[in-house]
């Protein structure tokens, strides 16, 4: 269990204790890892290296699915959702961005086709898909894994594409120039 509640405490703490706070990833480049970084860089935190194979982290940005039970048994404490909205999966745990201004980090699926591919093709599929996210039960089994049902046109997803990779790049080159082992899973920050 986390003996921080809210947000502002964990902030608080690692600013505090510049270099004794320990990040978990999924790996260096992994969303989880740059959904970590943007959130070091809009709050100033500084963690030390992440000891993933000891155990030693103090914090980590997860996805729902993989920790849902953790948090139904209570071993791990969940201080907030680092996406722009609250989870319907946890309607009482507040967004990061609730408390680190304009922060949202969020993964997102979709479906792409070939470039060349008919205006028609690409219209037809976007409508079947539509259909099938609007469809009851399935935003019920999507909501179950913890994730949020985006329908929406092709020109809507190519926007998102962009903006997403847009905001994506320039976290990674930000935090890049800090990497002396991109291999090295364990070495987070220096």
């Amino acid at each position: 269990m986390s003996k921080y509640r809210i947000v502002p405490e964990f902030i608080s703490y690692a600013k505090a204790n510049p270099g004794k706070v320990n990040m978990a990833s999924s790996g260096v480049g992994a969303a989880q890892h740059v959904a970590g970084e943007l959130f070091m860089a809009m709050t100033g935190v500084q963690p030390a290296l992440a000891d993933l194979l000891a155990g030693k982290a103090q914090v980590r940005f997860g996805i729902p699915l993989e920790s849902m039970e953790y948090i139904k048994t209570g071993k791990l404490s969940v201080l907030a959702v680092t996406t722009a909205t609250r989870s319907e999966m946890l309607p009482n745990i507040p967004t990061v961005g609730e408390f680190v201004p304009g922060y949202e980090a969020s993964a997102f699926f979709g479906i792409g086709a070939p470039k060349n591919a008919p205006a028609e093709t690409i219209q037809m599929l976007n409508k079947v898909i539509n259909e099938v996210l609007a469809d009851p039960e399935m935003k019920a089994r999507i909501a179950d894994m913890g994730d949020t049902v985006l329908p929406g046109s092709p020109a809507d997803f190519g926007r998102l594409i962009t903006d997403e990779t847009e905001k994506w790049g320039k976290v990674i080159r930000s935090t890049n120039s800090r990497r002396s082992d991109p291999c090295d899973l364990g070495r987070i920050f220096p």
